[in-house]
């Protein structure tokens, strides 16, 4: 499934959910935010029917973000679900690992392959400031808990200013190198305003390579994250509304005023 730039299409984003148990400066105000009402968000069936369309397709990559997924009850079995889909080569989920410990190995066990855990400092003052939780304890245990778990890969992602030599970025590579585990440094963008930049230790960021959709909790499919560009599920059907996004993907991308970080999964 190519778009009219030549890129191959192979990567599928899905956000389950707009809510978090967290309340990080760069994302989300610190009262929170009015999240969608549970009857507008795709039904995990209704999740698993796109995901078959897109695999059909070309997909073979899906990760499950959110907000934060681990919040959308009965996740474990939407893993499940995917898991089963024949085509799926890679089955992650980024999380804030809060919740990490209870679910680790739940969604070990229900197939999930890899994580990627947003981790901005591993001081617990300042990662307290940065979130506006004090969880850090109980992120940290929920990172062991997947450690021992034995997922086929664990990364960390690290949102900092400007770059990797940051204090808190420091530390958080510390951090992953004691643990083996890969760090990526994401610098803070806006999609207001259109600034992004190339994920360092990823290629995130980089339009000319993009090989990604997305689909949001409440069923639009985006083709771009920086764009305002969207397509309804519920109205097209699943098919016609991955193909228009497709075909729809800009070369590069602009800006976005109708999606936010925690909708859309970063």
């Amino acid at each position: 499934m190519k778009d009219n730039f030549n890129r191959n299409i192979t990567y599928l984003r899905i956000s389950v959910t707009d809510r978090c148990n967290l309340r990080c400066v760069y994302c989300m105000p610190e009262e929170g935010v009015e999240s969608i009402n549970h009857s507008d968000l795709l039904s995990f069936e209704e999740i698993t029917d796109f995901v078959k369309c897109a695999v059909s397709m070309g997909i073979n990559k899906v990760r499950l973000t959110g907000g934060e997924p681990l919040v959308r009850k009965g996740i474990v079995d939407l893993v499940r679900m995917v898991k089963e889909i024949e085509g799926i080569k890679d089955l992650s989920m980024t999380t804030n690992a809060v919740l990490l410990k209870q679910y680790a190995k739940p969604l070990k066990d229900a197939g999930l392959h890899r994580l990627n855990i947003s981790l901005d400092s591993v001081d617990r003052v300042n990662y307290a400031r940065i979130t506006r939780r004090d969880s850090l304890p109980e992120v940290l245990e929920g990172i062991d808990e997947a450690i021992k778990c034995g997922f086929d890969k664990i990364k960390l992602n690290c949102v900092v200013q400007k770059d990797k030599n940051e204090p808190e970025a420091l530390g958080v590579a510390a951090y992953g190198k004691e643990k083996g585990l890969e760090v990526r440094f994401i610098r803070t963008m806006s999609l207001a305003t259109g600034e992004f930049w190339v994920v360092d230790g990823g290629i995130g960021g980089d339009c000319s390579i993009c090989n990604r959709i997305r689909l949001s909790s409440d069923g639009k499919v985006l083709p771009c994250l920086f764009s305002d560009i969207g397509f309804s599920v519920k109205e097209l059907g699943a098919c016609e509304a991955l193909v228009r996004a497709v075909e729809a993907k800009p070369e590069k991308g602009t800006l976005s005023r109708s999606h936010e970080f925690y909708n859309v999964g970063g």
